[in-house]
């Protein structure tokens, strides 16, 4: 009889078999779905991992709800079930000297993992020690975040504390029979933290004239100050010109003093003497003259520099000082209106907006409390996009525009952030003479480079009534590669902290600026054809970022603009893996809580870095990596790719990337990912990947010599990718690395059509058209099989291929139609080890 195995399930709904490629969950019952039978027990709306309901009255029930049917519990409710969860609230911390709120959550996976790193240090018994690598990507060649989980906590991330040990739970544990118990506990806190009603326009209690002279007033004074600016410029300059003329004089009159000499001396010499002496003349005052201009344009390249610092400063402080003033007079308009009438629609209250700016303190909710979805502010967006593409004269104006229709704080800084992001103040072409009241002389200072986008979204909040900082540290920008210090100024930046939904939350405008979703497109100067086909996107993981995502990218200067409870150190900031929005946007975490930028290896010259994936995103995730040396481009060792010094595999929801190093030195690692569909896999299309994150590895010695894994196609080692993406589901091996005999057999079921099977074996030092006769495969109903022989003892790699039976239509010139052939795509692949002691 066939038993279901580790990649089958038994759906609660329909109580069929389920596959993976069609499988959700685990939930946190531990029940199982098909994706078409994911839907609300009462009303038979579809579900997602994102939308789903657990009853919180009783915890028997395994049903899942949508959120207007889900059994609810009140507020505060405790019942005899739950007496043991006091003393769980109440447990005193263990002193861990990892900072929880950034570290990711232990995984059993990853001791599985060390059991498979066993394995394969045994294999290496069987030819010279060879390395757990591979290549990564995705087919052979023919740039998110946790979820929402259905009791309101963030799915794991690497900002979700570290899991306690068993001892620690001697003062009380959380079971599932608790968990309507915490919900019960913190509903009303939650709520009060980032439930807000809507309100009436800032129109209904600012006058726009009244508003308007105040920036009229700020106006002049940003006049008077850039005067300052261009006159000390002027004046900077005519004192660097006035210094080089007066060098220049000084070396000219040597140089001539000193020709004149020797002319004297030689005037008696040939004629081919003295007109080499001046021809040497001439040249030395080419030099000179050379030179003096490159000393120049130096000293005013270094001048430059200095005023823009000094400017930037000045504006920052003037826009401080404007802000202010701006948000009191709001603030005064707005409580005198509460006083007499209802600032809020429908009657509903709320304590309201702080009339001065609260210290800075950790948010009690995530972002995914205010908003799951970027497409929840699809209406707003638009907004901001419809009023970007206009310009407006007066900040007044551009900020009515903006809010005018948001009914809530979040929605204002929402607003604001898209129209910066769709801006792309860059790529503006200003006019030379630009007056301060013409539309774009609003934007004057990004003209001049004295604005940046972070005082610029500090303005706009002010006129929004929204208190905002600009925060000053340093961040992993461009150019950065773990490992690196911050010891010097080339990593400084500026993002903002805007106090929304009752707490500060950071934006960085820069960030999350519009970009070419493919820059290669980008229309050549001149070229308007192209423009209208293409597609910006913008950075929504740079609003309203969580702290503990955001410190792994930004560190201020001050520590409590961390908005972290327990603040970490520069080291503590240097430490923390190299990561990109994407890796959050994905729901990616670290399984392993002593993931570090650099990783050292051990004598063997090994390393493994493991990522771990959300449940939702398991059936669609592709990774792939690129491994080179730290300090050069060099890719490559004694011929072979240094790609063939690492193995990709998966196991569980934890991608692992175990680096066997060739040589002493240092290496970077860059991991890449993009989620995909089985369909868009199966075309046979190159994929883009993204970098989600980097990794100095550093092998001081090596004590065993390190042989590339057999050249095979590149992608991740084992059977999960051809399950995941093509529900093919293994019976016999479920693991990457095999140990055989001389002879194996490797077989599949399938859980959906597919054709044209093909394996391809190989072999260091061997060609694969010598393997091609060891391997044949057979395909009976829906198992396929394959039948591999081994020439002699050693390490192999199994590439294996298929394809969907059928594909897309083809329409002929004459009017036919036939059914088109996918190429056949990469599916799997297995490390064989064969041996006659296996």
């Amino acid at each position: 009889m066939y038993r279901p195995n580790f990649y089958e399930s038994t759906c609660f709904r329909c109580n069929e078999i389920v596959y993976q490629v069609d499988r959700v969950g685990p939930l946190k019952d531990f029940t199982f779905f098909h994706s078409g039978c994911f839907k609300c027990a009462v009303c038979g709306t579809k579900l997602t991992l994102k939308t789903y309901y657990n009853n919180q009255h009783w915890t028997e029930d395994k049903e899942v709800y949508c959120s207007s049917h889900v059994p609810k519990i009140g507020p505060g409710h405790l019942d005899n079930s739950s007496v043991g969860i006091r003393s769980a609230l109440n447990v005193p911390k263990s002193n861990n000297y990892v900072n929880e709120q950034i570290r990711g959550h232990l995984r059993n996976s990853h001791e599985v993992d060390a059991v498979f790193s066993t394995k394969w240090s045994q294999s290496q018994v069987v030819e010279a020690p060879i390395v757990p690598g591979s290549i990564s990507g995705s087919c052979k060649p023919n740039e998110v975040s946790p979820t929402r989980q259905s009791n309101g906590s963030a799915a794991p991330s690497p900002a979700r504390d570290v899991s306690r040990d068993a001892a620690d739970f001697a003062y009380g544990r959380f079971d599932a029979s608790a968990l309507h118990i915490a919900h019960a506990l913190k509903q009303t806190e939650l709520q009060k933290a980032y439930h807000r009603p809507k309100e009436k326009p800032i129109d209904c209690y600012l006058d726009r004239d009244e508003q308007t002279k105040l920036e009229m007033k700020h106006r002049q004074e940003e006049d008077d100050l850039y005067r300052k600016f261009s006159k000390h410029r002027e004046e900077e300059n005519r004192r660097i010109r006035e210094e080089i003329q007066d060098e220049w004089e000084r070396e000219l009159e040597r140089l001539t003093n000193r020709f004149q000499q020797e002319m004297q001396v030689k005037k008696r010499r040939p004629e081919s003497e003295l007109g080499a002496l001046t021809l040497r003349h001439q040249q030395e005052r080419a030099d000179l003259e050379k030179n003096m201009t490159l000393r120049r344009d130096k000293k005013k390249e270094s001048l430059t520099r200095k005023m823009l610092e000094h400017e930037r400063a000045a504006t920052a402080a003037l826009v401080e000082k404007q802000s202010h003033e701006m948000m009191e007079l709001i603030q005064e308009r707005r409580s005198e209106y509460m006083a007499g009438s209802s600032l809020y629609v429908d009657g509903e209250e709320a304590p309201p907006y702080p009339a001065r700016a609260p210290a800075p303190q950790p948010p009690l909710v995530s972002k995914f409390q205010i908003y799951t979805d970027p497409t929840e502010f699809a209406e707003v967006d638009k907004i901001a996009i419809s009023v970007a593409q206009e310009d407006q004269k007066t900040f007044t104006d551009l900020v009515r525009q903006l809010v005018g229709r948001c009914a809530t704080d979040v929605e204002k800084a929402r607003t604001i952030f898209r129209w910066i992001t769709v801006k792309n103040l860059n790529n503006i072409q200003f006019d030379d003479n630009l007056r301060g009241d013409s539309p774009l002389g609003l934007l004057r200072g990004i003209k001049h480079g004295t604005e940046s986008y972070h005082v610029l979204f500090k303005r706009l909040c002010s006129y929004a009534g929204l208190h905002c900082v600009v925060i000053k540290g340093y961040s992993k920008s461009a150019g950065y590669q773990p490992g690196v210090r911050f010891e010097d100024n080339r990593f400084r930046n500026s993002w903002n902290a805007v106090f929304v939904a009752g707490a500060w939350r950071f934006v960085q405008c820069n960030w999350g600026a519009r970009h070419l979703v493919n820059a290669k497109d980008a229309p050549k100067p001149g070229n308007r054809g192209k423009s209208d086909s293409l597609r910006y996107e913008y950075d929504d993981h740079y609003f309203l970022t969580d702290p503990r995502e955001f410190i792994y990218e930004f560190f201020p200067l001050q520590s409590d603009w961390q908005l972290l409870k327990t603040p970490i150190t520069l080291p503590d900031f240097e430490e923390l893996p190299f990561v990109r929005s994407l890796f959050f946007r994905y729901g990616l975490y670290f399984s392993d809580p002593n993931t570090k930028a650099v990783m050292y290896t051990d004598s063997t010259g090994a390393a493994t870095m493991r990522i771990a994936m959300p449940a939702h995103m398991q059936s669609s995730l592709i990774f792939h990596y690129n491994l080179k040396f730290y300090d050069t481009e060099g890719d490559g060792f004694d011929g072979v790719s240094l790609k063939r010094f690492v193995m990709q595999s998966v196991v569980g929801n934890v991608v692992s990337f175990r680096v066997h190093a060739p040589c002493s030195g240092a290496f970077l690692l860059d991991i890449f990912a993009n989620a995909v569909t089985p369909r868009e896999y199966l075309t046979g299309e190159p994929m883009k990947f993204k970098s989600v994150c980097k990794f100095k590895i550093c092998c001081a010695e090596l004590q065993t010599v390190m042989v590339p894994l057999p050249d095979c196609a590149s992608g991740e080692w084992g059977p999960t990718k051809a399950t995941r993406l093509f529900g093919l589901v293994p019976i016999t091996h479920q693991e990457a690395l095999v140990f055989a005999g001389r002879e194996l057999e490797i077989q599949f079921r399938m859980s959906r059509p597919l054709a044209d099977f093909m394996a391809t074996l190989h072999k260091n030092g061997v060609e694969e058209k010598r393997l091609s006769k060891y391997v044949q495969q057979n395909v009976s109903d829906d198992i396929v099989t394959f039948y591999i022989t081994f020439p002699e003892e050693g390490q192999y790699g199994l590439d294996i291929y298929t394809r969907e039976r059928g594909g897309p239509t083809a329409i002929h010139q004459n009017g036919s139609t036939e059914k088109e052939k996918h190429l056949l795509t990469h599916c799997c692949k297995y490390l064989i080890n064969s041996s006659k002691r296996n």
